[in-house]
């Protein structure tokens, strides 16, 4: 098969695509579905990692058919010894995960010689790396026909927000005034991320461009101010998202449906907001509790995603939630104005559902490119990272959310709080501008991905590119 290392001299392959993610879903995700899309210009592509995080990616592909990932060469690494604590409610930072992200550090001399190894078979090994995962590919100049691409599965307006304040905060152009209101990012972050974070940017001090989830009619201004800054290094940079599909089929008639989706055939348009706050998110006991009262609270109707944050190893004990909630809550929830998934919920499928009128999220950005795409508007609650970046974005300057929280305070926050904004949202005049500005913003990313759209065009120009001769 094309892309496969022979040493038996074979046919010799053109260019081959090596991905490089960071063992953490929302990354692993968006590495998978960008892997598809460069398959898709037939370019081998490697998707490489630690066994049991490749097994995470292919058993979590979200959106697309599992069959898609047959062009797919998955290069499986021994996963290395770490250990995977269970998620910390009390911190707000999924530490759980770092002993998984430091385990990945390892891989760096098996990847070296897998690349090495590949080089020989093709004309161009192209690596596309998590920023993230920059210590791996740092031997990458000592592979002559190897170049890197730094892939940012954020936000550019967060990654211009960090680069602002890296550089002491000078003189903002008037496109981004808004960042004079960002939150303090203290109660968001970790130490031990901030140590993580500094192993990356020591590492690479070069790459041959920047790829980005994300979609100029979503973001082009703060990619144009990105483009300028000389602290990204080439200035080559291709913004190709989303990255999940935009349109799904409609599946009413499998028997593989979740059943939420059938709960959400029998409720009126824009009636239901859905409520899920990621993979890596652990709430306490008591801010479980003041959902609950919230949600009833707001008279609203509801799917509520409750299950356990992914540890390292998200293979290792229960991804379930056994949180109590109040006596009868789900069983009259069930009946009446709402449903508890205490299991792995269809996202891209809830929020496609005409039914779904809004999204308490935590804007991870993964979360936040899949609400804009199906033109769904969000009650912003970030949790931790670059969140709160993004959750400014979809309010302030996209104006398609309302803020229920800005994870400054690191307080738990009130069944009150959250009532007010599920009723801002579902409820009120101002949500139904919001709903409008999403539906717009929403049929923009969907023209982008087609044929002469913007996100296509830079799709294959950044294949033209890696495939120059």
């Amino acid at each position: 098969m094309a892309g496969r290392i022979s040493h038996g001299g074979g046919p010799r392959v053109e260019v081959a695509v090596v991905m490089v993610p960071l063992p953490a879903q929302g990354h692993l995700n968006q590495l998978l579905h960008l892997s598809r899309l460069v398959s898709s210009y037939n370019i081998p592509v490697y998707y490489t990692g630690a066994a049991t995080h490749i097994r995470q990616a292919k058993l979590r592909l979200h959106g697309w058919d599992p069959h898609s990932l047959s062009k797919l060469h998955f290069h499986e690494f021994p996963t290395p010894s770490f250990e995977s604590p269970p998620p910390n409610p009390d911190i707000r930072y999924p530490t759980q995960l770092l002993p998984a992200f430091h385990a990945a550090l390892l891989l760096r001399d098996p990847l070296r010689e897998f690349l090495s190894d590949l080089s020989k078979e093709t004309r161009r090994v192209v690596v596309i790396y998590d920023n993230m995962m920059s210590w791996n590919v740092q031997d990458i100049p000592s592979i002559p026909n190897a170049e890197c691409y730094a892939f940012h599965s954020i936000s550019a307006f967060s990654i211009y927000s960090f680069i602002w304040e890296i550089m002491q905060k000078p003189p903002l152009p008037p496109e981004a005034q808004v960042l004079k209101d960002l939150p303090n990012l203290e109660a968001c972050m970790a130490p031990e991320f901030w140590e993580f974070n500094m192993i990356q940017l020591q590492a690479l001090k070069f790459e041959s461009g920047v790829v980005y989830n994300t979609c100029r009619v979503i973001e082009g201004a703060f990619l144009d101010l990105l483009a300028k800054e000389p602290i990204i290094g080439t200035g080559q940079q291709w913004a190709i998202g989303p990255f999940n599909p935009v349109i799904l089929p409609e599946n009413k008639d499998s028997g593989v449906r979740h059943q939420c989706l059938a709960w959400l055939d029998k409720q009126e348009r824009n009636s239901v907001i859905f409520v899920s706050f990621g993979s890596t998110t652990a709430l306490s006991e008591e801010q479980i509790n003041e959902i609950a009262i919230g949600l009833t609270e707001s008279q609203q109707k509801f799917i509520w995603v409750l299950r356990e944050a992914d540890k390292g190893d998200v293979f290792v004990g229960e991804a379930r939630r056994s949180a109590e909630l109040p006596e009868g809550y789900e069983e009259e929830g069930i009946n009446g104005k709402g449903m508890v998934v205490r299991d792995w919920a269809p996202q891209l499928e809830i929020l496609a559902h005409p039914s779904t009128g809004g999204f308490m999220s935590h804007c991870g950005w993964n979360s936040c490119m899949e609400s804009i795409s199906m033109g769904v508007p969000i009650a912003a609650w970030p949790m931790h990272s670059e969140q709160p970046r993004n959750a400014i974005l979809i309010t302030k300057v996209l104006k398609m959310g309302v803020e229920v929280d800005d994870c400054s305070s690191g307080e738990m926050v009130s069944s009150h709080r959250i009532a007010d904004g599920v009723k801002r949202l579902m409820g009120s005049s101002e949500g139904d501008e919001m709903r409008r500005r999403a539906e717009e913003l929403s049929q923009k990313v969907k023209v982008s991905v087609m044929d002469g759209g913007v996100a296509r065009m830079e799709m294959d120009s950044f294949i033209s590119h890696i495939t120059r001769e």
